[in-house]
């Protein structure tokens, strides 16, 4: 097998991996991409982009039955889970195909396989072998590891992968057809999103959480106001349940749990409660993608399959070998593993030199994350309870989506939700977000940005924004942190 030579190779081809590759080329790297089952990995293929097309189809449903809101009678209409599968599949081969054909455009070799680091050092590269039907061999002077993760498998919860499944099950391009009642383990961002999901399509969603409160990382008035949308949708949550067995019962599921204050060696029957479904969604976390790369052989250390770097470059203990993304335990968003992809890249070939880059390093203090519920839920920065246990005293405004005039113009279920920003007492620097409501998603990025760059609710307050729109609930939140929000009563502090 002939070695071929390059400057960068990449294992891993989801978002961080991909990311990476093109990035790389754009500096003039000659780069080999590496994946041993699909390129765009999970976000593409079985994550973030199947579910959010799936949750656009689950959303024209619900605004379907408003239609009569708007003077448009549909008297009758068809759901057709299999059809909204079959849309799903088609969005993520047209992006699988234009991420390969953008690699293509960029020269970067695309090899389909299962990368392994077999040795080497920076001076002379690394030798990495592509176990495939056609096995190659390939040299590269850095490394980005990129492999991701998969959903936890937990022994006890007997994922069988007919009637108790994975999201990775759940989103396979042939599973079509929509269960009567459906129980979800994990009322984290997974279990919600596709709780939504099912609800709309007809099913009965019994939620089961370890926790006190679903996605409890969340503002406790964003999580009560999804609860009251859940509960008006009549989607079931149990909170502090812990689940001690699920079984495939051959023509459903049955879940066993117990209250979460109770020891599990120590609960009676008396204690125990009883859910069945016809199938069951296991949510509950995410293993990370590192076994049999070589670890070992380079002398990389990693913890419970994590892959440990320095934080400030992104290296592993293995000089010239780097790793982003889901696979180091860190943040796992796709737009985490984007940002660490240009650290990576940019490090590696400053390592090598003669490339138009310099050295980076990550930086986390800013990081945006959305939850593609119905309403969506969007955040950025701190926490009231987080600043508070850090010393901050924080000003809150809050600015409700029924006191919008665009709000009111697209339906009532727009009119559902509100956005709050925290502001440092002293400054007025804008500290953090979170957004409950249309459109969340997208107002958080402008809140993003505000932060990134030290921005005050003056400087937002001071910004002209197009009326009427959605992006108007900024200004209004922003105003209301001082009082001063045209829209709402407050009482005005004067900086």
């Amino acid at each position: 097998m002939t070695e071929q030579q390059y400057d960068i190779a990449i294992i891993g081809a989801g978002p961080g991996g991909y990311h990476a590759a093109v990035r790389a080329a754009q500096y003039g790297a000659k780069v080999a991409l590496i994946e041993k089952k699909y390129i765009g990995g999970t976000c593409l293929n079985r994550g973030c982009i199947p579910t959010k097309a799936l949750y656009a189809s689950a959303h024209m449903i619900e605004k379907v039955e408003e239609a009569g809101e708007f003077g448009v009678e549909i008297t009758d209409f068809k759901v057709d889970f299999a059809k909204a599968v079959d849309r799903k599949n088609k969005i993520v081969q047209e992006l699988v195909e234009g991420i390969a054909a953008l690699e293509n455009a960029w020269k970067n070799d695309i090899f389909i396989g299962y990368g392994k680091i077999n040795g080497g050092i920076p001076e002379t590269g690394f030798e990495i072998s592509i176990q495939s039907e056609d096995n190659r061999l390939i040299n590269a002077k850095r490394i980005i590891i990129a492999t991701g993760s998969s959903p936890a498998l937990i022994p006890a919860f007997n994922i069988d992968h007919e009637r108790i499944l994975t999201s990775d099950d759940i989103l396979d391009p042939n599973f079509k057809t929509i269960p009567k009642k459906l129980l979800i383990i994990g009322a984290g961002v997974i279990g919600c999103e596709f709780a939504n999901i099912f609800n709309a399509f007809g099913s009965k969603v019994i939620l089961l959480e370890y926790l006190p409160s679903p996605i409890a990382t969340e503002e406790p008035m964003i999580v009560k106001q999804l609860q009251k949308k859940f509960q008006s949708l009549g989607i079931e949550i149990n909170v502090s349940q812990n689940v001690l067995s699920v079984e495939n019962t051959g023509s459903g599921v049955k879940a066993t749990t117990c209250s979460a204050s109770i020891p599990r060696d120590q609960v009676d029957s008396a204690e125990k409660f009883t859910f069945e479904a016809d199938l069951c969604l296991v949510s509950i976390g995410r293993a990370k993608e590192s076994k049999n790369i070589g670890l070992e052989e380079m002398g990389i250390k990693s913890d419970r399959g994590a892959i440990k770097v320095n934080p400030k470059t992104l290296k592993t203990d293995a000089e010239g070998i780097y790793a982003i993304g889901d696979v180091t335990g860190g943040l796992m968003l796709a737009h985490v593993a984007y940002h660490e992809a240009d650290v990576a890249v940019a490090n590696a070939l400053a390592s090598i030199g003669g490339f138009p880059v310099h050295e980076k390093t990550p930086d986390y203090n800013i990081v945006p994350a959305t939850i593609f519920t119905s309403p969506n839920i969007g955040s950025v920065g701190l926490r009231r309870k987080v600043a508070k246990d850090q010393g901050i005293d924080v000003l809150m405004g809050q600015f409700p989506y029924q006191s919008l005039g665009k709000a009111k113009c697209m339906g009532k279920a727009e009119e559902i939700g509100f956005l709050m920003i925290l502001a440092e007492k002293q400054t007025h620097k804008i500290i953090g977000a979170s957004c409950i409501g249309v459109e969340a998603s997208e107002l958080i990025a402008e809140i993003a940005l505000a932060m990134q760059h030290g921005l005050t609710v003056h400087d937002i307050g001071e910004t002209i924004h197009s009326h009427p729109t959605i992006s108007e609930m900024v200004l209004e939140a922003a105003e209301a942190v001082v009082g001063m929000a045209i829209h709402k009563k407050g009482r005005p502090i004067f900086h």
